[in-house]
């Protein structure tokens, strides 16, 4: 099935990766990227789902992580581009915004509500003190980079014709 799979979505034109524990796999013969695991021999001879399997989900996690960073959802050590659509995620955006901005408890409360519930923006709002409006046309010219986006403004590569100057 996963052979198949492979095949399936290179004749769609996806590019095609493959990670496994096993040097000699024959997912490999159809990636175009390969991530060869060097676990060695299981404590269980015949079980791959021990070292195998958590190596492999480990490098998935790696994988991922990294793809959330390079996208622009990470600001530091912080998760930041999230929905707050219920309330457990709710407090959780306040409390990004809290340690993010470094701020408290209300500033981070005004922030959220004045940038739509947008922890991202309120973030940037705090940060630098300025507008919703601002914030977004900010964050939007640095493709989300909250990172890129600070240093911009603080550095005056802006240009003084900016909308949040």
């Amino acid at each position: 099935y996963v052979l198949g799979a492979l095949e399936h979505a290179r004749k769609l034109g996806a590019v095609v990766g493959a990670i496994s524990c096993n040097q000699n796999s024959e997912t490999f013969k159809y990636a175009r990227h390969k991530i060869f695991v060097d676990v060695g021999p299981e404590v269980l001879t015949g079980s791959t789902r021990l070292k195998s399997g958590t190596a492999q989900k480990l490098v998935l996690n790696m994988i991922s992580t990294t793809a959330m960073i390079k996208l622009g959802k990470v600001y530091k050590n912080l998760m930041i581009d999230l929905s707050p659509v219920n309330k457990k995620l709710v407090e959780r955006s306040k409390n990004l915004i809290m340690r993010a901005g470094e701020c408290d408890r209300a500033t981070a409360e005004a922030a959220f509500l004045n940038s739509g519930k947008r922890p991202k923006i309120a973030i940037i709002m705090v940060l630098l003190g300025i507008g919703a409006q601002a914030a977004e046309k900010l964050v939007d010219r640095h493709d989300g980079h909250l990172s890129k986006a600070v240093k911009a403004f603080k550095d005056g590569s802006e240009g003084a014709d900016a909308p949040w100057r």
